[in-house]
């Protein structure tokens, strides 16, 4: 498991010089318009180690939205405000179903599954709506995810909602929007249904790298520190359990294969981004815009599958 012995930097590059290689790319997602006109061919990769070296290579720097990736951060915050009373109205399951099925719902009564399908990101987004508006809210989560990248150097301020994005998800959200009052009926969403979307919207549009994604996720890494200021973002419990669900539903109905090949906790996004976590060892931002057929990221799945089996960084790897 150890990142001292290994020639990161060669491995990062090897890997990079691979998927530049790659025909097929997977297909974009093009629901929304925003989102349909990015090229494919980009590739970025960002590995940040417990002692704050980055590994960068390809489009590291290159803003994109990180679409579900949020509902990490979205959950961290709610485990903060609410504590383990979150529990009550959202399971801890994989679905096995698509991310937007509403099938599940009605056999379960409206509570979601998990935490990381549109519907139980919807009811977390509820949940930190508490008494605030969704304005307040939207700019309370941005805070929270530059205070998480903020590595003291880079400057993290660039980290903003891409409007455009979220404009989109308004536009065509309505699967989302059947989610949330199908959810409301149940009484598992309290606040106005267009509130609660919109925070979830907003939250769907945040525009990262993956060098900020990579900062961002360090605490899940470091035992719920962020290991640039030392403060506790969460509890080691905690983190333990974020990383859990991230494993077990972090990709969808995708989840299974996702643990069957890399071997990590990730959470992916339909913009083409994967946030990974080898626990104490690493955090490691992808992104490639190409989905395969389930919604995660073609070549950024590959790519995190080339980089375990070079570093032994698999939670399944035995301890050197």
């Amino acid at each position: 498991m150890h990142s001292h012995s290994l020639d990161l930097k060669a491995i990062t590059a090897e890997i990079a010089a691979e998927i530049a290689q790659a025909t097929d790319r997977g297909r974009v997602a093009d629901y929304i318009p925003a989102l349909g006109a990015i090229s494919p061919a980009h590739f970025g990769m960002a590995i940040v180690l417990a002692d704050g070296t980055c590994h960068l290579a390809g489009d590291a720097d290159v803003a994109f939205s990180i679409q579900s990736i949020s509902k990490v951060f979205s959950l961290t915050m709610a485990l903060g405000a609410v504590g383990d009373a979150i529990w009550k109205r959202v399971g801890r399951e994989p679905s096995g179903s698509a991310f937007n099925s509403i099938i599940q719902l009605e056999t379960e009564r409206g509570i979601p599954r998990n935490p990381f399908i549109n519907a139980g990101a919807i009811v977390v987004c509820d949940m930190l709506l508490g008494r605030y508006e969704p304005r307040e809210a939207i700019g309370d989560m941005v805070r929270f995810v530059r205070s998480l990248a903020d590595d003291g150097q880079s400057g993290d301020g660039d980290i903003v909602i891409d409007e455009h994005v979220a404009r989109g998800e308004a536009e065509t959200g309505f699967r989302n929007m059947a989610l949330a009052n199908y959810m409301r009926a149940f009484g598992n969403i309290h606040h106005p249904v267009e509130h609660t979307l919109g925070l979830y919207f907003h939250q769907c549009a945040i525009a990262m790298s993956c060098r900020q994604l990579a900062l961002a996720g360090r605490y899940l890494m470091a035992g719920g520190r962020n290991p640039a200021t030392g403060r506790s973002v969460v509890s080691a419990q905690r983190a333990r359990r974020i990383n859990a669900l991230m494993l077990m539903c972090g990709h969808y109905d995708g989840s299974g294969e996702f643990a069957f090949r890399v071997g990590l906790p990730g959470k992916s996004g339909v913009g083409g981004g994967i946030l990974a976590i080898a626990p104490g060892v690493a955090s490691i931002a992808v992104w490639s815009p190409g989905l395969n057929e389930r919604g995660n990221s073609q070549l950024g799945t590959l790519a995190l599958e080339r980089l375990v089996r070079k570093t032994g960084w698999s939670i399944f790897d035995p301890v050197p």
